[in-house]
């Protein structure tokens, strides 16, 4: 080996290593915007049960969603309290579909203006 190429001795701290990038958001991508297909797909199937508000970080609304969904989806199921308890799911359904629908029709800054930045639980 020539004095030119000489390695460094073992002992010699090893060369820093910049710490490892992160990964920011791509190109033209919104932070927040990446929520709006999940729960607005998630508000149309599963809107009874309140899925869509626990995407967004709505616990209250997600659980008040949940319960009422839940109970009366359960309700329908026995015999003369089903009547009453069909109206209650439905309702519930009918408000998770259209919150979806809502979500996926917004503009990716219009659904972080509205929903991530000024959390406006409900419609």
């Amino acid at each position: 080996m020539s004095d030119d190429q000489q390695q460094p001795p073992a002992d010699a701290p090893a060369p820093a290593t910049p710490p490892p990038a992160q990964n920011p958001a791509p190109q033209g991508q919104i932070p927040g915007a990446d929520k709006k297909i999940l729960a607005g797909v998630l508000g149309i199937v599963l809107g009874g049960f309140g899925v869509h508000k626990f995407i967004l970080g709505y616990k209250n609304e997600g659980i008040i969603m949940a319960a009422i969904g839940g109970t009366c989806f359960i309700g329908n199921f026995i015999p003369f309290v089903g009547c009453v308890t069909m109206f209650g799911s439905m309702g519930v359904a009918i408000v998770g579909l259209i919150e979806g629908i809502i979500y996926l029709t917004k503009s990716d800054q219009d659904f972080v203006n509205t929903y991530i930045t000024n959390k406006k639980p409900w419609f």
